[in-house]
Protein backbone atom coordinates (compact mmCIF):
# COMPACT_ATOMS: atom_id res chain seq x y z
CA UNK A 1 0.00 0.00 0.00
CA UNK A 2 1.24 3.31 -0.36
CA UNK A 3 0.68 6.87 0.64
CA UNK A 4 -2.41 7.87 -0.32
CA UNK A 5 -3.05 10.11 -3.50
CA UNK A 6 -5.91 11.62 -4.82
CA UNK A 7 -8.17 9.19 -6.83
CA UNK A 8 -11.65 8.35 -6.20
CA UNK A 9 -10.54 5.29 -3.99
CA UNK A 10 -7.90 6.73 -2.56
CA UNK A 11 -10.61 10.00 -1.17
CA UNK A 12 -12.64 7.17 -0.39
CA UNK A 13 -9.79 5.57 2.12
CA UNK A 14 -9.01 8.76 3.38
CA UNK A 15 -12.06 9.80 4.53
CA UNK A 16 -12.76 6.83 6.34
CA UNK A 17 -9.24 7.30 8.22
CA UNK A 18 -9.99 11.35 8.58
CA UNK A 19 -13.41 9.87 10.28
CA UNK A 20 -11.89 7.48 12.30
CA UNK A 21 -9.01 10.75 13.16
CA UNK A 22 -11.84 12.73 14.57
CA UNK A 23 -14.40 10.51 16.20
CA UNK A 24 -14.62 11.17 19.27
CA UNK A 25 -13.49 8.57 22.05
CA UNK A 26 -11.07 7.02 19.79
CA UNK A 27 -7.39 6.61 21.17
CA UNK A 28 -4.56 4.60 19.83
CA UNK A 29 -5.92 1.25 21.75
CA UNK A 30 -9.28 1.45 20.56
CA UNK A 31 -8.05 2.74 16.77
CA UNK A 32 -5.90 -0.59 16.88
CA UNK A 33 -8.05 -3.10 17.85
CA UNK A 34 -10.81 -1.72 15.12
CA UNK A 35 -8.17 -1.90 12.55
CA UNK A 36 -6.83 -5.38 13.36
CA UNK A 37 -10.34 -6.81 13.86
CA UNK A 38 -12.38 -5.44 11.04
CA UNK A 39 -9.53 -4.20 8.50
CA UNK A 40 -9.24 -0.57 6.70
CA UNK A 41 -11.91 2.37 7.99
CA UNK A 42 -14.79 1.81 5.73
CA UNK A 43 -14.71 -2.17 6.87
CA UNK A 44 -15.31 -0.50 10.89
CA UNK A 45 -17.61 1.71 9.54
CA UNK A 46 -19.60 -0.74 7.70
CA UNK A 47 -19.91 -2.96 10.65
CA UNK A 48 -22.70 -3.68 12.59
CA UNK A 49 -22.84 -2.50 15.90
CA UNK A 50 -23.00 -5.56 18.39
CA UNK A 51 -20.08 -6.63 15.90
CA UNK A 52 -18.20 -3.49 17.35
CA UNK A 53 -19.66 -3.78 20.41
CA UNK A 54 -17.09 -7.34 20.87
CA UNK A 55 -14.24 -5.10 20.61
CA UNK A 56 -14.76 -1.47 21.87
CA UNK A 57 -17.48 0.19 24.48
CA UNK A 58 -20.87 0.71 23.89
CA UNK A 59 -20.88 4.15 23.49
CA UNK A 60 -18.04 4.44 21.39
CA UNK A 61 -19.95 1.73 18.67
CA UNK A 62 -22.77 4.11 18.95
CA UNK A 63 -20.65 6.93 18.07
CA UNK A 64 -19.23 4.73 14.89
CA UNK A 65 -22.46 3.31 13.59
CA UNK A 66 -24.02 7.08 13.19
CA UNK A 67 -23.21 9.36 9.91
CA UNK A 68 -19.76 11.49 9.38
CA UNK A 69 -19.51 14.33 11.53
CA UNK A 70 -19.36 17.90 9.38
CA UNK A 71 -15.92 17.95 10.86
CA UNK A 72 -14.46 14.93 9.03
CA UNK A 73 -16.03 16.06 5.76
CA UNK A 74 -14.46 19.49 5.95
CA UNK A 75 -11.11 17.94 6.67
CA UNK A 76 -10.91 15.60 3.49
CA UNK A 77 -11.85 18.36 1.31
CA UNK A 78 -9.05 20.67 2.80
CA UNK A 79 -6.66 17.35 2.49
CA UNK A 80 -7.47 16.69 -1.01
CA UNK A 81 -6.53 20.38 -1.77
CA UNK A 82 -3.52 20.02 0.05
CA UNK A 83 -2.53 16.41 -1.37
CA UNK A 84 -2.51 18.45 -4.90
CA UNK A 85 0.62 19.77 -3.84
CA UNK A 86 4.18 18.24 -5.20
CA UNK A 87 5.69 16.48 -1.97
CA UNK A 88 2.76 16.62 -0.01
CA UNK A 89 1.60 13.25 1.56
CA UNK A 90 -0.50 11.22 3.49
CA UNK A 91 1.03 8.23 5.22
CA UNK A 92 -1.78 5.84 7.45
CA UNK A 93 -1.03 2.96 10.15
CA UNK A 94 -1.71 0.63 7.14
CA UNK A 95 0.96 2.13 4.45
CA UNK A 96 4.07 -0.10 3.74
CA UNK A 97 5.72 3.15 3.92
CA UNK A 98 4.57 4.13 7.42
CA UNK A 99 8.08 4.43 9.50
CA UNK A 100 8.51 1.17 11.32
CA UNK A 101 10.16 2.61 14.04
CA UNK A 102 7.21 4.12 15.33
CA UNK A 103 5.42 0.94 15.13
CA UNK A 104 7.50 0.28 17.96
CA UNK A 105 5.94 2.94 20.72
CA UNK A 106 2.78 2.59 22.52
CA UNK A 107 0.87 4.75 20.59
CA UNK A 108 1.58 5.49 16.80
CA UNK A 109 -0.52 8.02 14.92
CA UNK A 110 -3.25 6.59 13.02
CA UNK A 111 -2.32 9.71 9.97
CA UNK A 112 1.07 11.33 9.23
CA UNK A 113 0.86 14.53 6.84
CA UNK A 114 3.79 14.59 5.30
CA UNK A 115 5.88 17.56 3.21
CA UNK A 116 9.32 16.31 1.54
CA UNK A 117 11.05 13.33 1.28
CA UNK A 118 9.00 11.03 3.19
CA UNK A 119 11.68 8.24 2.99
CA UNK A 120 13.70 10.07 4.94
CA UNK A 121 11.04 9.18 8.32
CA UNK A 122 12.22 5.43 7.89
CA UNK A 123 16.15 6.12 6.91
CA UNK A 124 18.69 5.37 10.28
CA UNK A 125 18.43 8.88 12.53
CA UNK A 126 19.46 11.00 15.47
CA UNK A 127 17.48 13.38 17.54
CA UNK A 128 19.37 16.45 18.56
CA UNK A 129 17.34 18.06 21.02
CA UNK A 130 17.69 21.49 23.56
CA UNK A 131 17.15 24.97 24.62
CA UNK A 132 15.31 27.04 23.29
CA UNK A 133 17.12 29.53 25.05
CA UNK A 134 20.46 28.00 24.02
CA UNK A 135 24.19 29.61 24.20
CA UNK A 136 25.98 30.57 21.10
CA UNK A 137 28.09 28.06 22.28
CA UNK A 138 25.06 25.59 22.45
CA UNK A 139 23.84 26.35 19.20
CA UNK A 140 27.15 26.12 17.21
CA UNK A 141 27.67 22.25 19.20
CA UNK A 142 24.03 21.60 17.73
CA UNK A 143 24.82 22.75 14.20
CA UNK A 144 28.32 20.91 14.33
CA UNK A 145 26.74 17.66 15.71
CA UNK A 146 24.08 17.33 13.20
CA UNK A 147 26.95 18.60 10.24
CA UNK A 148 28.89 15.61 11.06
CA UNK A 149 26.11 13.16 11.66
CA UNK A 150 24.08 14.08 8.98
CA UNK A 151 27.55 13.89 6.47
CA UNK A 152 28.04 9.84 7.79
CA UNK A 153 24.86 9.11 6.45
CA UNK A 154 22.42 9.97 9.29
CA UNK A 155 19.23 11.91 8.94
CA UNK A 156 18.70 14.37 11.64
CA UNK A 157 15.33 14.62 13.83
CA UNK A 158 13.98 17.70 15.74
CA UNK A 159 11.13 19.71 16.57
CA UNK A 160 11.84 22.80 14.58
CA UNK A 161 11.75 25.10 17.66
CA UNK A 162 14.17 27.98 18.44
CA UNK A 163 17.86 27.50 19.86
CA UNK A 164 18.90 24.39 19.50
CA UNK A 165 16.23 22.65 17.04
CA UNK A 166 16.89 25.33 15.00
CA UNK A 167 20.30 25.00 14.37
CA UNK A 168 20.36 20.97 14.41
CA UNK A 169 18.23 21.67 11.19
CA UNK A 170 20.41 24.11 9.91
CA UNK A 171 23.49 21.41 10.37
CA UNK A 172 21.51 18.38 9.00
CA UNK A 173 20.81 19.98 5.67
CA UNK A 174 24.36 20.48 5.52
CA UNK A 175 24.92 16.78 5.37
CA UNK A 176 23.92 14.01 3.15
CA UNK A 177 21.36 12.91 5.93
CA UNK A 178 19.15 15.83 5.78
CA UNK A 179 17.05 16.26 8.56
CA UNK A 180 13.05 15.97 9.34
CA UNK A 181 10.99 18.18 11.51
CA UNK A 182 8.59 16.92 13.95
CA UNK A 183 5.87 19.82 14.43
CA UNK A 184 3.23 20.64 16.64
CA UNK A 185 0.90 21.76 14.28
CA UNK A 186 -0.72 21.26 11.10
CA UNK A 187 1.85 20.03 8.21
CA UNK A 188 0.40 23.38 6.22
CA UNK A 189 1.28 25.87 9.13
CA UNK A 190 4.70 26.90 10.52
CA UNK A 191 5.20 27.75 14.33
CA UNK A 192 7.47 29.59 14.91
CA UNK A 193 7.12 32.04 12.13
CA UNK A 194 10.75 32.97 12.51
CA UNK A 195 11.66 29.43 11.07
CA UNK A 196 9.08 30.07 7.84
CA UNK A 197 12.48 30.36 5.63
CA UNK A 198 14.02 27.40 7.38
CA UNK A 199 11.03 25.21 7.17
CA UNK A 200 10.54 25.84 3.47
CA UNK A 201 14.53 24.65 3.02
CA UNK A 202 13.18 21.21 4.78
CA UNK A 203 9.88 20.50 3.17
CA UNK A 204 12.61 21.12 -0.12
CA UNK A 205 15.29 19.24 1.12
CA UNK A 206 14.18 17.27 3.96
CA UNK A 207 11.14 16.34 5.47
CA UNK A 208 8.35 17.57 7.78
CA UNK A 209 5.76 15.51 9.23
CA UNK A 210 2.55 16.25 11.76
CA UNK A 211 0.28 13.68 13.27
CA UNK A 212 -2.18 16.86 13.56
CA UNK A 213 -4.85 17.70 10.77
CA UNK A 214 -4.26 20.09 8.97
CA UNK A 215 -5.16 23.60 10.02
CA UNK A 216 -4.62 23.05 13.32
CA UNK A 217 -2.53 26.02 15.00
CA UNK A 218 0.07 26.05 17.77
CA UNK A 219 -1.39 24.85 21.15
CA UNK A 220 0.93 24.43 24.00
CA UNK A 221 -0.84 20.96 24.80
CA UNK A 222 0.47 19.41 21.30
CA UNK A 223 3.96 19.92 22.00
CA UNK A 224 4.78 17.62 24.51
CA UNK A 225 3.15 15.09 22.57
CA UNK A 226 5.44 15.69 19.55
CA UNK A 227 8.25 14.60 21.74
CA UNK A 228 7.36 10.66 21.51
CA UNK A 229 7.62 10.99 17.84
CA UNK A 230 11.12 12.64 18.10
CA UNK A 231 12.35 10.03 19.71
CA UNK A 232 10.41 7.43 18.59
CA UNK A 233 11.76 7.84 14.84
CA UNK A 234 15.16 8.00 16.33
CA UNK A 235 18.04 5.63 16.64
CA UNK A 236 19.62 7.37 19.37
CA UNK A 237 18.57 11.25 21.14
CA UNK A 238 21.13 13.67 21.84
CA UNK A 239 20.80 16.39 24.17
CA UNK A 240 22.35 19.54 23.71
CA UNK A 241 21.70 22.03 26.79
CA UNK A 242 19.37 21.63 28.73
CA UNK A 243 18.34 23.09 32.19
CA UNK A 244 16.81 20.92 35.32
CA UNK A 245 13.06 21.31 34.39
CA UNK A 246 13.46 21.13 30.44
CA UNK A 247 11.26 19.84 28.16
CA UNK A 248 13.69 18.01 26.63
CA UNK A 249 14.33 16.04 29.62
CA UNK A 250 10.65 14.59 29.10
CA UNK A 251 11.89 13.47 25.05
CA UNK A 252 14.95 11.36 26.73
CA UNK A 253 12.97 9.96 29.34
CA UNK A 254 10.23 8.79 26.13
CA UNK A 255 13.26 7.92 24.66
CA UNK A 256 14.43 5.41 27.38
CA UNK A 257 10.64 3.83 27.54
CA UNK A 258 11.36 3.34 23.98
CA UNK A 259 14.39 1.40 23.78
CA UNK A 260 16.64 4.91 22.43
CA UNK A 261 19.99 5.34 23.04
CA UNK A 262 20.37 8.50 25.30
CA UNK A 263 22.84 10.86 24.64
CA UNK A 264 23.98 13.87 26.63
CA UNK A 265 27.21 17.01 25.94
CA UNK A 266 27.98 17.93 29.24
CA UNK A 267 28.99 21.79 30.08
CA UNK A 268 30.10 23.70 32.92
CA UNK A 269 29.19 22.61 36.49
CA UNK A 270 28.05 26.39 37.27
CA UNK A 271 26.13 26.50 33.68
CA UNK A 272 22.03 26.28 34.24
CA UNK A 273 21.90 24.87 30.73
CA UNK A 274 23.96 22.27 31.76
CA UNK A 275 22.28 20.92 34.89
CA UNK A 276 19.40 18.68 32.62
CA UNK A 277 22.43 16.87 30.85
CA UNK A 278 24.36 16.27 33.81
CA UNK A 279 21.00 14.89 34.84
CA UNK A 280 20.69 12.68 32.33
CA UNK A 281 24.38 11.51 32.54
CA UNK A 282 24.03 10.75 36.24
CA UNK A 283 20.70 8.96 35.46
CA UNK A 284 22.79 6.57 32.68
CA UNK A 285 22.70 8.46 29.37
CA UNK A 286 26.02 8.36 27.32
CA UNK A 287 28.18 10.91 27.71
CA UNK A 288 29.69 12.19 23.87
CA UNK A 289 32.00 14.90 23.54
CA UNK A 290 32.22 14.51 19.17
CA UNK A 291 29.75 13.57 16.94
CA UNK A 292 32.49 9.71 16.60
CA UNK A 293 31.17 9.23 19.99
CA UNK A 294 27.46 9.12 18.59
CA UNK A 295 28.54 7.13 15.30
CA UNK A 296 30.49 4.38 17.29
CA UNK A 297 28.00 3.65 19.86
CA UNK A 298 25.70 3.16 17.18
CA UNK A 299 27.79 0.76 15.69
CA UNK A 300 27.64 3.42 12.45
CA UNK A 301 30.30 3.47 9.72
CA UNK A 302 30.26 6.22 7.38
CA UNK A 303 26.90 5.78 5.20
CA UNK A 304 26.73 2.19 6.20
CA UNK A 305 25.39 0.62 9.54
CA UNK A 306 26.57 -2.72 10.72
CA UNK A 307 24.91 -5.52 9.44
CA UNK A 308 22.76 -7.03 11.72
CA UNK A 309 23.13 -10.90 12.13
CA UNK A 310 21.28 -13.26 10.10
CA UNK A 311 17.41 -14.27 10.80
CA UNK A 312 16.90 -17.53 10.69
CA UNK A 313 14.46 -19.33 8.36
CA UNK A 314 12.12 -20.86 11.19
CA UNK A 315 12.32 -18.29 14.49
CA UNK A 316 9.98 -18.67 17.64
CA UNK A 317 7.40 -15.51 16.97
CA UNK A 318 7.57 -17.21 12.95
CA UNK A 319 5.99 -20.50 14.76
CA UNK A 320 3.76 -18.35 16.65
CA UNK A 321 2.83 -16.56 13.88
CA UNK A 322 1.82 -19.73 11.93
CA UNK A 323 0.52 -19.40 8.35
CA UNK A 324 -2.52 -17.17 8.80
CA UNK A 325 -2.36 -13.66 8.81
CA UNK A 326 -2.65 -12.26 12.54
CA UNK A 327 -2.56 -8.67 14.71
CA UNK A 328 0.24 -7.55 16.71
CA UNK A 329 -2.07 -8.04 20.03
CA UNK A 330 -2.71 -11.72 19.57
CA UNK A 331 0.67 -12.27 18.16
CA UNK A 332 2.55 -10.66 21.93
CA UNK A 333 -0.10 -12.60 23.29
CA UNK A 334 0.74 -16.20 21.66
CA UNK A 335 4.88 -14.99 21.90
CA UNK A 336 4.99 -13.88 25.48
CA UNK A 337 6.97 -10.66 23.85
CA UNK A 338 6.27 -7.10 25.06
CA UNK A 339 4.83 -5.31 22.45
CA UNK A 340 8.07 -3.10 21.69
CA UNK A 341 10.09 -6.09 21.62
CA UNK A 342 7.27 -7.87 19.35
CA UNK A 343 7.75 -5.02 16.79
CA UNK A 344 11.40 -4.92 16.75
CA UNK A 345 11.53 -8.54 15.98
CA UNK A 346 8.57 -8.24 13.46
CA UNK A 347 10.72 -5.19 11.60
CA UNK A 348 13.61 -7.99 11.06
CA UNK A 349 11.75 -10.23 10.01
CA UNK A 350 10.33 -8.27 7.49
CA UNK A 351 13.73 -6.50 6.21
CA UNK A 352 14.57 -10.31 6.10
CA UNK A 353 11.88 -11.37 3.48
CA UNK A 354 10.35 -13.82 5.64
CA UNK A 355 7.02 -11.68 6.95
CA UNK A 356 5.35 -8.91 5.32
CA UNK A 357 3.20 -6.36 7.04
CA UNK A 358 -0.90 -6.47 5.23
CA UNK A 359 -3.52 -3.59 5.80
CA UNK A 360 -5.02 -3.38 8.69
CA UNK A 361 -2.15 -4.18 10.98
CA UNK A 362 -2.08 -7.55 10.24
CA UNK A 363 1.17 -9.78 9.53
CA UNK A 364 1.85 -12.60 7.50
CA UNK A 365 4.95 -14.97 7.27
CA UNK A 366 6.11 -15.46 3.12
CA UNK A 367 7.30 -18.75 3.13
Amino acid sequence: MHAIATTADTATELAGWLRLQHLPGVGPVAARALLARFGLPPQIFAAPFDALRAVVPASLARAIVQPPKPVANSQLALTLQWLQRPGNAVLTLADAAYPPLLLEIADPPLLLYVRGRAELLSRPGVAIIGSRNASAQGMQNAAAFAHALSAAGLTIISGLALGIDTHAHEGGLRGAGATVAVIGTGADLVYPRRNLDLAQRIAEQGCIVSEYALGLPAMPANFPRCNRLISGLARGVLVIEAAAQSGSLITARLAGEQGRDVYALPGSIHATLSKGCHALIKQGAKLVESADDVLQELQWRVGVPVVPPAVEDETPLLAALGHDPLDADTLAARSGLAMGALMGELLALELAGLLERLPGGLFQRCK
